[in-house]
């Protein structure tokens, strides 16, 4: 019996953090994954507090958080079969988020067609009607996106990457 798309998407939710070093690095946790949906996390943590007298995270991890969320739900939205890169991102930041507390980020594709996959995302520290940012992007499908995932592949196969 073919396997369904969640069962691909469970069966690579693992990767989806490991497979970037620079979400491992923020300490970026997925919280949910589904067809065309995605729910990931960055904890509140000392070494990710952009202002010191107001202990508010810095906007640069709000960025990563987002991007790679949107990233996640594009990849599902296209099929879970290759990896898009980054087209065109907008962030729009509403409010600065509350010190002390992780962001959450909720992304849906909104339509994929082709190569290409349009998404939209909120973040949040916990009330999801009083955003920290919005973002609306796009992703492809493209010759280097597609070498990246090999490397991954490779990476997998060699016992590199678990």
């Amino acid at each position: 019996m073919p396997e369904s798309l969640q069962e691909l998407l469970n069966r690579l939710a693992p990767l989806i953090v490991d497979g970037s070093p620079h979400a491992q690095a923020l300490g970026l946790a997925l919280d949910g994954l589904g067809p065309g949906r995605a729910t990931m996390r960055a904890p509140y943590r000392e070494d990710l507090i952009g202002d010191p007298d107001t202990g508010v995270m810095h906007g640069g991890v709000v960025t990563a958080l987002l991007d790679h969320a949107c990233g996640v739900a594009a990849f599902s939205g296209l099929g879970a079969k290759e990896t898009p890169a980054t087209l065109d991102l907008r962030i729009d930041y509403m409010r600065p988020a509350e010190p002390g507390r992780d962001i959450i980020a909720e992304a849906e594709c909104i339509r994929a067609h082709g190569l290409i996959a349009f998404v939209r995302a909120t973040a949040h520290d916990g009330d999801e009607s009083d955003p920290v940012a919005t973002a609306s992007a796009a992703f492809m499908v493209t010759r280097p996106s597609r070498e990246a995932a090999e490397r991954v592949r490779k990476a997998i196969e060699t016992g590199e990457l678990s």
